[in-house]
């Protein structure tokens, strides 16, 4: 099984991005994790969506491809980060590479209610997007307080009890894939 993560932060040392490799690394029997790169997406232009660049043409083959998407998002200012809107922008466009596709989003913050709020918008994003969107009914990954459940050095998700859940929920979302 193929599937990309779709990170909304490009902070090197993101806990969306060590969330993504994280999820990767412990899932290497189960199925190939591509950890897309927004930095190479210029803004969304209308005027260029018929002839997009080629990063443009690289990144939606690249999700078009895969079996499904896992889009990791920070919270900013109770939404999505600008970078990933205009990833998600680029991906509803001309070809709509999204439609029908699985799609379970998640997101990591130091605050106490995660990324709920984030979440919530994407969600709204997504469904007019009319993509297979993953129920959240226990599959929310909204994980708080971040900075005390990775590990400084690696940047891996440690903390056993979350890293379970993750894995569970992972689970769950490669059965509603193959479905």
């Amino acid at each position: 099984m193929k599937l990309v993560a779709i990170v909304g932060s490009l902070r090197k040392d993101s806990y969306n991005r060590h969330l993504a490799a994280t999820i990767q690394e412990r899932n290497l029997d189960k199925f190939d994790l591509e950890i897309l790169d927004l930095r190479v997406l210029p803004f969304y232009n209308q005027d260029e969506e018929n002839n997009p660049p080629q990063s443009v043409v690289d990144f939606k083959r690249k999700v078009n491809e895969a079996d499904g998407v896992i889009i990791i998002t920070p919270e900013y200012n109770w939404s999505i980060p600008g970078v990933l809107k205009n990833a998600l922008d680029w991906l509803s466009r001309v070809d709509k590479v999204l439609i029908g596709k699985p799609v379970m989003t998640a997101g990591a913050a130091t605050g106490l209610m995660g990324t709920i709020r984030a979440q919530l918008h994407i969600r709204q994003i997504l469904t007019a997007m009319q993509v297979k969107l993953f129920p959240p009914a226990g599959n929310e990954i909204l994980i708080n307080q971040a900075s005390i459940k990775f590990d400084p050095e690696s940047g891996r998700l440690t903390n056993e009890a979350t890293v379970q859940f993750v894995d569970e929920v992972i689970d769950r979302f490669v059965q509603f894939v193959a479905e």
